[in-house]
């Protein structure tokens, strides 16, 4: 199943629900190969350096539930200028979503505007990916699902 709109509007309707228009916030959706969906938002907390990026909660749950991840989306709401932003997912996101291999969507800003998405692959993001070194030439997860 690849990302689009549908997708999107999951992670929109998230962040609706959990803060109020106005209010600065993020939330994540995640398509799963069986054509579900997951979401989560990002835990807050006073000490900066224990908070988690909105997917985390998502990519959690699809792991537990023995689940493959095919796609990732991650909006955030910018009150100051009433938008909503496509966030393409951080480092320490990608490799979190390598588990499941180099041909995840994710989306990314389309140039230009903050606000329109277009679909990357994972390893279009990623292209110089360090996990292939220790992997035979492979991604983790190709390497783990052809022994």
């Amino acid at each position: 199943m690849k990302l689009d709109q549908a997708l999107v509007d999951a992670a929109l309707e998230l962040l609706d629900r959990r803060w109020p228009a106005g209010e600065p916030g993020g939330a994540a959706a995640v398509r799963l190969a069986d054509g579900g969906i997951l979401t989560s938002v990002g835990l807050d907390n006073m000490h900066g350096s224990v908070a988690l990026c909105q997917e985390t909660g998502a990519f959690i749950q699809a792991y537990t539930q023995d689940r493959i991840v095919t796609a990732s989306v991650c909006v955030c709401r910018d009150p100051e200028r009433d938008r909503i932003l496509i966030l393409p997912p951080c480092g320490v996101c990608q490799e979190r979503l390598a588990l499941w291999g180099p041909a995840v969507e994710v989306a990314v800003p389309r140039e230009g505007d903050p606000t329109q998405w277009e679909a990357r692959t994972l390893a279009e993001v990623h292209p110089y990916y360090w996990g292939p070194q220790f992997a035979d030439g492979q991604w983790p997860s190709q390497a783990q699902h052809s022994e």
